[in-house]
């Protein structure tokens, strides 16, 4: 294992320390003249000012699982902070730009840092979330900045960002996720991010008619309206990585037990167990669940962890934040790649299928407990059936990436890290589950905190063990792959940019 790499060490360590997207942070106060006491020379303008301005907009469009878009969305403005910084590092280079070094004595402070990485946010922004324009300008204007300067200057930290912000813009606009909805030569009435590769399950939600397949859910908040699921972004099977060529690099074989036809034990008995754990489920499950389903809670934190711990300087924070983004980025490419593959049933469907209206054992629903007489068709997952294909777990895939990333990047699996969660706090069972505070790890390993993580999405009933198992391998790979891509760049040796 490589020893852990040693980032800017001339600089002073930040006063602030954030997670991947800074979401555990809380905004600073306003002065009397209505803008951010923020200092430029000692804050960290990515938790104190870029996030608190972005992150609830953001989530009015999407939500916490939606992990294509999601990991998107951050790896991008974590591409844009490694990039406005890269020239004030000794060492490193842009990923999509190569905007030269500047001298030693303005990596003193953070002072041009921190302006670098606000105007960089706010050309990424103003392309990912245009409909916000007017909230992008006042994130600047709160902190006396110009949102009108469109300098280019490499000598002044103004160009820098907006420089750095454009070219991961310009990098990603046909990156294959059609974020302008012109994919598959569409002109008009654009539908930014829809499906061009002309994904159709082979079930509907009404009818079974091949068991091995995956079956769109019918999904409702209870108000109503039903909305049968689609397959959420296919094309990110095909969107272009950053750490590798093409997910067919990767191995990852067929679900040996999601065909009845070929193996009915098998697919038997990898059903059975999905409802002896659903039967079997407490607060302690419950709760892991909920907290790896959950993108911006479980991955921001361990990052967070490690950088009040260990210290971490402002170039450190950055560059760990941008490799277990981009590694989350490029794990989720190389699943979706086999999700389209084999297109694998979920556990739901299996379970209507087996056993349709017989009784089985399992949780009842929220709040409902353990109880002997549901039926196979009324039964449902803790958590929320995602809208794609079951084979290999995205979230298991996405945690071992991050984890092996982690490993490398800081020399060691020792993490320890522990989380706190306030009774009644659910999010399937608000005010009920935990029946008291609960305290999740301790992890004392990423391995533990990888492995907590598969089993997880075991206990959230949305996933075979299979798919679990296949995951971290196939994360583990694509860790390694990203650590020697950002490792390339913070030294100085990657080839031209993207």
């Amino acid at each position: 294992m490589r020893p852990p790499i040693s980032l800017a060490r001339n600089v002073s360590r930040a006063l602030a320390v954030v997670c991947m997207m800074g979401l555990l942070a809380a905004p600073v106060g306003a002065n009397s003249a209505g803008r951010l006491a923020f200092d430029f020379d000692t804050g960290n303008a990515i938790r104190e000012v870029a996030i608190p301005a972005q992150h609830d907009l953001f989530l009015t469009t999407v939500s916490a699982s939606d992990v294509s878009l999601v990991l998107r969305h951050t790896v991008m403005l974590n591409n844009a902070w490694f990039d406005a910084t890269a020239p004030y590092h000794p060492t490193a280079v842009g990923v999509a730009s190569r905007l030269g070094r500047r001298p030693p004595e303005e990596r003193v402070t953070h002072r041009q840092r921190n302006i670098a990485i606000l105007y960089a946010t706010y050309r990424l922004l103003n392309s990912q979330l245009p409909q916000f324009r007017q909230q992008w300008r006042e994130m600047l204007l709160s902190v006396g900045l110009n949102p009108d300067d469109n300098s280019q200057d490499l000598t002044t930290p103004v160009g820098i960002g907006n420089r750095a912000g454009n070219a991961v813009v310009a990098s990603r606009l046909h990156d294959g996720m059609n974020q302008l909805g012109d994919e598959g030569g569409r002109k008009y009435n654009r539908q930014p991010y829809a499906d061009y590769l002309g994904y159709v399950p082979v079930n509907t939600a009404d009818t079974i008619r091949d068991p091995a397949r995956w079956q769109p859910n019918v999904v409702t908040t209870g108000n109503g309206i039903f909305r049968v699921q689609e397959f959420v972004t296919p094309q990110w099977s095909v969107t272009r990585p950053y750490s590798y060529r093409s997910p067919a690099e990767f191995t990852v074989p067929p679900p040996a037990n999601s065909d009845p036809a070929t193996n009915p034990g098998g697919y038997r008995r990898q059903t059975d167990e999905v409802l002896a754990i659903s039967a079997g489920l407490n607060d302690q499950r419950k709760i892991l669940a909920e907290h790896f389903d959950d993108k911006f809670r479980s991955l921001p934190t361990t990052v967070t962890h490690l950088a009040d711990t260990r210290g971490y300087s402002l170039d450190q924070f950055i560059a760990h934040n941008f490799l277990v983004n981009m590694a989350s980025f490029d794990a989720g490419i190389a699943t979706w790649h086999f999700k389209r593959r084999y297109d694998a049933v979920r556990p739901f469907t299996a379970i209507r299928y087996l056993y349709g209206n017989r009784a089985v054992t399992a949780w009842g629903g929220p709040g409902r407990g353990t109880v002997n007489d549901i039926k196979g068709s009324e039964w449902r997952s803790y958590m929320n059936t995602a809208d794609h294909p079951e084979y290999p777990s995205a979230s298991a895939t996405i945690c071992a990436a991050h984890a092996q990333a982690s490993r490398r990047i800081t020399g060691t699996d020792q993490l320890g890290q522990t989380v706190t969660v306030a009774r009644g706090t659910s999010v399937i069972e608000p005010g009920i589950t935990p029946a008291a505070d609960l305290t999740l790890g301790p992890w004392h390993t990423w391995t533990q905190w990888s492995q907590e993580c598969g089993q997880a999405r075991l206990f959230g009933g949305v996933h075979f063990r299979d798919a679990v198992t296949a995951a971290q391998t196939l994360g583990t790979g694509v860790g390694d792959r990203a650590h020697a891509f950002v490792v390339a760049h913070l030294e100085g040796r990657a080839g031209p940019p993207s």
